[in-house]
């Protein structure tokens, strides 16, 4: 039996509620990501050029919830082809700085702009002579007006009901710092390649890693038939490696043409006798083909274009090394 003194225990949230309450929140903050869109102007422009253009780091700070945003963004910059660092504010006024080069580009984030951590390294930063950008809700603010660039990142309010987490604020510059990298990454020219090279961990870097020389088919998985052979023949070989394809070349063993199920569904349309005929008179011509060092990322690219769902592998002298099947690419 409960005591006169116990404190009662809170009501639990009604699940309804608790849901009303979530889609606020979620339509909070992407109301405040949709805002950005019409200040995206040419100060967007430099900061992006400014950060293609670094020949040093691009360091990352901010204090508090926009620090941890930070680290974010300084990761995706780093992943995708921009060497950066997260640098901690207040560990900087105490030698951190000595990783800041006349050659970086500091991007500062703080929604009020007069965070005391960051303020106080503005003056040293403007010294040691580098770019800074800043991800600001108060374009009047310090930050701001030490900056080289200003984005402003301000919302109307925050998600939080009491009006006080940093919630919609770290959102936006979030989504900010995404464009900017993404942006960057582009105008360097950043590749596939380049992409797989950051990311050998994983899943993800298997699939990036590997090269269409590490899973097509070969030997007798591989079927090659000579143009002079009749389709039935073709047919037969394509059975016995049970595969969907065969690569079919000329008497110096080069690659001239596919027989694909395609291929046969056509020839039927034409002709019922169609297993008597010689191959040459309905394969495909010039396939597209790719070579063992291909990316298999590139590799499944091509074939979800073109709508095709295999590829000879080529060496070379065009001489056909293995076979290329989608279902073996989605497997990754």
């Amino acid at each position: 039996m409960k005591s006169e003194g116990a404190s009662a225990v809170a009501e639990k949230p009604q699940t309804s509620d608790c849901i009303t309450l979530a889609k606020k929140v979620i339509r909070t903050e992407a109301d405040s990501v949709r805002a950005l869109e019409s200040r995206l102007d040419d100060s967007f422009v430099k900061a992006v050029d400014l950060i293609a253009g670094c020949s040093g780091r691009v360091i990352v700070t901010g204090m508090g919830k926009p620090g941890l945003i930070g680290r974010k963004i300084s990761a995706t910059l780093a992943s995708t082809g921009t060497p950066s660092l997260s640098m901690h504010p207040a560990e900087a006024m105490h030698g951190d700085l000595g990783m800041v080069q006349k050659n970086d580009v500091v991007l500062a984030m703080s929604n009020s702009g007069e965070t005391d951590e960051l303020t106080r390294l503005l003056p040293v930063i403007k010294k040691i002579g580098v770019q800074l950008i800043s991800l600001v809700g108060n374009t009047e603010s310090t930050l701001a007006k030490y900056s080289d660039v200003v984005l402003d990142v301000s919302v109307e309010k925050e998600a939080c009901p009491m009006g006080l987490a940093p919630t919609a604020s770290t959102t936006a510059t979030l989504a900010m710092g995404d464009a900017l990298a993404i942006c960057a990454c582009e105008k360097k020219g950043f590749k596939v390649e380049d992409f797989a090279l950051y990311h050998p961990g994983g899943m993800l870097g298997r699939r990036l890693l590997l090269t269409v020389g590490d899973i097509m088919r070969k030997g007798k998985d591989n079927p090659i038939v000579s143009e002079s052979a009749l389709i039935s023949d073709v047919l037969l070989a394509v059975t016995h490696a049970h595969a969907g394809a065969a690569a079919i070349v000329d008497s110096d063993g080069k690659l001239v043409g596919f027989f694909t199920d395609g291929d046969l569904r056509r020839g039927l349309e034409k002709t019922r006798d169609l297993v008597a005929k010689p191959v040459r008179d309905y394969m495909t011509r010039n396939p597209y083909r790719v070579k063992p060092d291909c990316l298999a990322a590139e590799a499944l690219k091509l074939l979800k274009e073109k709508r095709i769902d295999e590829l000879p592998v080529v060496d070379e002298e065009n001489r056909p090394v293995g076979l290329l099947d989608e279902g073996d690419l989605l497997g990754l």
